[in-house]
């Protein structure tokens, strides 16, 4: 989901700087958590019309699939047609993409209902005066991407939570999202008994979960575009964990804008 809002974030911009209209597939039908759902164009139709207008040659397509490649011929070809689709992981355009980020947030701000749900749960679960920690635990296919170099056990977040809350000298409410229906929760709320920390796991769908991160003071997790995009809307710090073992200072956290560039 995710990696499709930063692709389209690009192509959107890139739109945006030569006058051409754009229209995101995945968003026309698959992910209904955001404005763009709703917004003209943005249906099933759409998206049956462009994925088999492609796939019969109907409609050009042009591929974005080399990291770091000049794009300037594709750049023409999507000013030569009418319509074309384009497609692959490694569309850029950072400068366009900052300079249409606001509207960019605005194509995904979240539904008026799961806003306000988030908003409410919030306000039900956090420890007065604490500091909101976001905590994305990623398993599932990162068992295998990049040979597990992020696959990490409870150990890792456990004592990640830990190193935050000796820099931060404040009270913590941390909320736990993830995509690992095994996780053990016993685990995270017996190494914080007793403390000033209060454990919650989020519960919701992608874009509650998508939109309860944001809403955190702080966010960190292993590498991934969910906890990117989640620091994106307010501007919050993030910190990818890479090495385990290092002691995590607050100079540690970055901004969307700077680690958008690094998505590998």
């Amino acid at each position: 989901m995710c990696n499709n809002i930063l692709q389209y974030g690009h192509l959107y911009a890139w739109g945006r700087e030569h006058g051409r209209k754009t229209l995101s597939m995945r968003f026309a039908y698959k992910y209904p958590y955001f404005a763009i759902s709703h917004t003209p164009g943005h249906n099933f139709f759409r998206y049956l019309v462009g994925k088999f207008g492609a796939k019969l040659g109907l409609i050009p397509v042009v591929s974005f699939d080399e990291k770091g490649e000049d794009t300037a011929e594709k750049e023409r070809e999507m000013m030569r047609r009418r319509n074309i689709v384009a497609q692959g992981w490694e569309v850029r355009f950072y400068d366009l993409f900052l300079k249409y980020f606001d509207d960019i947030k605005e194509l995904f701000a979240f539904d008026p209902a799961i806003a306000a749900k988030i908003h409410d749960y919030i306000t039900a679960k956090t420890l007065p005066g604490s500091v909101k920690l976001g905590v994305h635990i990623r398993r599932g296919d990162y068992a295998r991407w990049q040979d597990g170099r992020y696959y990490f056990d409870d150990d890792v977040f456990v004592n990640s939570i830990s190193r935050f809350r000796s820099i931060c000298g404040k009270p913590l409410t941390v909320y736990i999202c993830g995509n690992d229906p095994m996780l053990d929760k016993k685990k995270y709320q017996e190494s914080f008994s007793g403390t000033d920390v209060k454990i919650v796991f989020a519960e919701g769908n992608p874009g509650e979960d998508l939109c309860l991160l944001s809403e955190c003071d702080y966010i960190m997790g292993p590498p991934s575009t969910f906890s990117l995009v989640a620091a994106m809307y307010r501007d919050r710090p993030l910190y990818w964990i890479k090495d385990p073992k290092k002691e995590i200072e607050l100079s540690d956290f970055g901004y969307f804008r700077d680690l958008f560039k690094e998505i590998i």
